[in-house]
């Protein structure tokens, strides 16, 4: 058994640099990628399909492969599948890199989603097994400050090597990262595995899973220039559709399933995966469009688009404890419901946002009230998804919240800019995506609000069972993968 490690001692601060260094690496690229993807789109010829696949390819593997990913670590070591994670990843960044054409980098992507699905459940797994029981919560806590300062400056680090005109350099920047990340880890992390665990891993669920995402997120983004009586449309979401039945069926017989059905019987558990179904969907949608028609429609440079949502990280980063201590005091039930209300409310504000505005007049009340609405939204949810289970099922509930959240981007990305008329080459068009951003926007302030009815409906008055340590954390692309071991 691994001797705990004291967080003050040398070696448990390389122990956190290895973890934060890792991680930051995922957090860093999933926000510069954003900020680089119209260069991307005029370099590389893209349509709007394109630049889904962008942003899709990755995600599909990561929604896909991060409940697996925590039982590889499991069973084979959370150190060695940490490392290939972050090798994997870097590979993977070169390839971006080099890509001369949009299939080549689609294809860099996915595979750096893969690399992404290694690495990120193994960063704060090593934390929870390998630091001492009393250090744990200042190790996470100081775990997320770290990651979020990686999400921080991403949109500068990429905006400014887009603006000199490489968007090739964001994805080179993962190679020194991870050279470092490696040669800490193999030189302070000690290796821990869970000794007890049995049984096949779920290889048939994974597959099915991909298999599903993959046909559906096909069928949608190709809709948006097929139609949807297009035979290769209509026999992708067919596939996709299948596929999903085929893994619930295949859950439901496992006796080692990767989503364990069972633990959506709890109302609670099952509402605030619903919460973030809507709430993440609409976020990773319009997060995804306004750095995009910022430079497109309105002129802004890389630098400038990709700033211009920094005051929703600061928030999130300043003010998440404070949303945490709260909804410890009056239960997540108001917060849940105010939360996506106010996030609707920002959504609506950035319909201001339009050719000639200015940022601090049309831009920056909607996304500091969107801002303001997550802050009030995340730390309560994801409270709520830990508590409505047994402690020793809180990695289980954390791991499969994130991969709904991803899922739930993933899929909206495929779906509202179609839905909204943002196909083709529109985006390059500033009056045509003006009016499809509008739209988009009208469809994810509605997801939102929605999400505040869901969450009054089945969330209910009752207190947090357990009471639920609260980190500062900014991830705004899905909420942070929790303890993966309960481990004493």
């Amino acid at each position: 058994m691994t001797e705990s490690i004291a967080l003050g001692t040398a070696r448990g601060r390389w122990v956190l640099a290895a973890t934060a260094l890792g991680s930051g690496m995922a957090f860093l690229d999933g926000t510069v990628v954003n900020v680089a993807l119209p260069a991307m789109g005029e370099d590389l010829n893209a349509t709007m399909a394109g630049l889904q696949w962008i942003v899709n390819g990755y995600m599909l593997m990561l929604a896909s492969l991060v409940l697996l990913s925590g039982s590889l670590g499991d069973r084979f070591g959370r150190r060695r599948t940490f490392v290939i994670g972050v090798i994997w990843f870097a590979a993977a960044s070169a390839i971006c890199a080099v890509a001369p054409t949009l299939e080549v980098i689609i294809a860099g992507r996915i595979l750096q989603g893969i690399g992404a699905a290694l690495l990120t459940p193994g960063s704060l797994a090593i934390l929870q097994t390998t630091i001492q029981h009393s250090d744990r919560g200042k190790a996470i806590g100081t775990w997320s400050g770290l990651t979020s300062v990686a999400a921080a400056v991403g949109p500068f680090v990429g905006g400014s090597l887009v603006d000199r005109g490489s968007w090739q350099l964001i994805f080179l920047l993962n190679i020194p990262l991870a050279l470092a990340t490696v040669l800490v880890t193999l030189r302070h992390v000690p290796e821990t595995r869970d000794e007890s665990a049995s049984g096949k891993l779920d290889i048939n669920g994974a597959v099915l899973v991909t298999i599903g995402l993959g046909g559906l997120t096909y069928g949608l983004i190709s809709a948006g220039d097929r139609g949807f009586g297009d035979p290769v449309v209509l026999t992708s979401l067919v596939i996709g559709l299948v596929s999903f039945a085929g893994f619930i069926e295949v859950e439901r017989r496992s006796s080692h399933p990767m989503l364990p059905l069972g633990i959506f019987a709890n109302i609670r558990f099952t509402g605030a995966n619903l919460v973030t179904v809507v709430v993440y969907g609409a976020l990773g949608t319009a997060t995804f469009l306004v750095v995009v028609f910022l430079q497109t429609g309105l002129g802004y440079s890389a630098l400038w688009a990709g700033a211009a949502l920094l005051p929703m990280t600061i928030l999130m980063l300043l003010l998440s404890p404070y949303a945490g201590g709260l909804s410890d005091r009056i239960g997540p039930r108001i917060p849940m419901t105010v939360g996506p209300l106010l996030m609707a409310g920002g959504f609506l504000l950035m319909l201001r946002i339009n050719m000639g505005t200015s940022y601090f007049t049309a831009a920056l009340p909607g996304v500091a009230l969107l801002g303001l609405g997550l802050v009030t939204t995340v730390a309560p949810l994801t409270a709520t998804v830990l508590s409505s289970v047994a402690d020793h099922h809180a990695g289980i509930a954390s791991g499969v919240n994130n991969a709904v959240a991803r899922s739930a981007q993933l899929m909206a990305v495929a779906a509202i800019p179609m839905a909204a008329g943002i196909t083709g080459d529109s985006y390059r068009n500033p009056v045509a995506f003006h009016e499809g951003f509008g739209r988009a926007l009208w469809i994810s302030a509605i997801l939102a609000a929605s999400g505040g009815v869901i969450a009054w409906v089945t969330i209910g008055e009752k207190p947090h069972r357990h009471l639920v340590r609260h980190h500062p954390h900014c991830a705004l692309e899905a909420p942070p993968y929790a303890d993966q071991q309960t481990a004493g």
